[in-house]
């Protein structure tokens, strides 16, 4: 019963989200009290499950997004992100501009959401297409994947951050082991599979003359901008902390997490915690990217809203994720899926990924899948002793398969390479599968040596 509940649940999720058009954060609440009612859990208690859910998952989450937004659009207000991306293109030269665009790409999106590095690189990206006389797709595929691969497995970036938190799993280690992961992923997903697609959509790799229609483009006279070494560690800054802690902790204590720090282990896992990361870097970027540049405090203001604005809904919806979770967990739906799947043949880690797939693909939202596919497994792995580790790059690797209508990422994808539907779903659909099942392949061979 508890299964029919969810999947009756989900139904109701997608028809509300899809077809009703009804606000995402909205239709997770009104069908999180739905499933909480037909689960059979106490009608008194529901609100307070609500309230636990959303206060546990946004809790030191906000600070973390809202502080990664604000340091993003700084360095994108000030041109550094501009910088980034042109000081790798003269660097690598026009015979490995794919290979420019990958690690520029996966530099800037350590640092932005998905929407927003695709947002800021297209019209870079386009120009020098452009200039090179390439198709657009020739190095959009290779931008597009690494952005995904970040999003899917690098904290602070929202999904992994928030699935290594309710996994409990060491978001330092998350980092590295993410790091490890996605590099594959962006090779497979991005210049190799850009050759696959190349040959069933030719059509699409037309060189384009004139700019897709996705907002205002910024121009940035280079000498303008911020260097490229100031531009990168302000974009990088958090994940550097916290990647010094995560190998303070493997080189001091063998990987293992004091829980009573004292002295320098006390100023390193303070450095290390990603809202402390966050608030250091953020007052870096003030300077770095405000002051240092002869910006006023007006100005550093404006863009610090902005960038609030553009994750206020976001937040929203990655707390009503964390609603439904506890819905599924306090509702017994947890522990269906553990009696089922005690039994099962299943590596637990597949099955993370299994269940992240289903979710990913029926409601659309990485983050919302990843937090429920999270919610789902949680009582797996204490009886099981998974490392939660393995598993939050697992659930971050199902998060990411199979993006279709019922995501922004596959709109947005379609506007700005002006492609129509079934090219997109040929070309950005396959490429979301191909860095899913590769991610799987990598954390399944690195739990068998870890």
């Amino acid at each position: 019963m508890p299964f029919v509940v969810l999947i009756l649940g989900i139904m109701l999720l997608l028809f509300l989200i899809i077809k009703l058009k009804l606000n995402t954060f909205v239709s997770l609440i009104v069908v999180a009290i739905l499933v909480a009612l037909g689960l059979g859990m106490n009608p008194a208690s529901i609100a307070s499950t609500i309230k636990l859910g959303i206060g546990n998952t946004l809790g030191e989450l906000a600070v973390v997004f809202g502080f990664g937004a604000m340091i993003g659009r700084l360095v994108s207000d000030s041109g550094g992100s501009y910088r980034i991306a042109q000081t790798l293109i003269q660097k690598f030269g026009k015979k490995r501009l794919q290979l420019a665009i990958v690690v520029a790409s996966f530099i800037i999106g350590m640092s932005l959401f998905f929407e927003v590095g695709l947002v800021l690189l297209t019209p870079i990206v386009f120009a020098v297409a452009l200039e090179a006389d390439v198709p657009f797709l020739y190095l959009g595929i290779p931008m597009a994947a690494a952005l995904s691969a970040t999003q899917g497995f690098l904290p602070p970036q929202p999904a992994p951050t928030a699935v290594a938190s309710a996994l409990g799993a060491n978001i330092g280690q998350v980092l590295l082991f993410g790091i490890i992961v996605a590099i594959p992923c962006v090779i497979v997903a991005g210049p190799l599979w850009t050759k696959v697609v190349r040959k069933f959509f030719p059509k699409a790799f037309v060189v384009k003359k004139s700019l897709p229609a996705f907002g205002e483009v910024k121009e940035y006279d280079l000498k303008d901008t911020p260097s490229f070494w100031l531009s990168a560690l302000t974009s990088l800054l958090p994940a550097i902390f916290m990647a010094i802690n995560t190998v303070y902790q493997l080189a001091v204590h063998g990987g293992k997490e004091v829980k009573n720090p004292h002295g320098f282990d006390a100023v390193i896992s303070m450095l290390g915690n990603p809202m402390i990361a966050m608030v250091i870097a953020l007052l870096f970027a003030i300077w770095s990217m405000g002051f240092h540049r002869g910006r006023d405090m007006k100005q550093i203001s404006s863009s610090i809203v902005d960038a609030v604005k553009s994750i206020a809904m976001l937040l929203l919806v990655i707390g009503g994720g964390g609603a439904f979770k506890q819905v599924l967990i306090d509702g017994g739906v947890g522990d269906a899926v553990k009696g089922l799947m005690m039994h099962s043949s299943l590596s637990p880690i597949l099955l993370g990924w299994l269940v992240a797939v289903i979710l990913r693909v029926s409601l659309g939202s990485a983050t919302v899948a990843g937090m429920t596919a999270a919610g789902l497994v949680t009582p797996l792995m204490a009886s099981l002793n998974v490392n939660p580790v393995m598993m939050a790059l697992a659930i971050g690797a199902g998060s990411l398969a199979a993006s279709h209508v019922n995501d922004a990422g596959f709109w947005m994808f379609k506007e700005y390479f002006d492609l129509d539907i079934k090219q997109t779903l040929g070309i950005w659909t396959t490429l979301e599968t191909v860095i899913s099942v590769t991610g799987l392949i990598m954390v399944l061979l690195l739990n068998m040596i870890v």
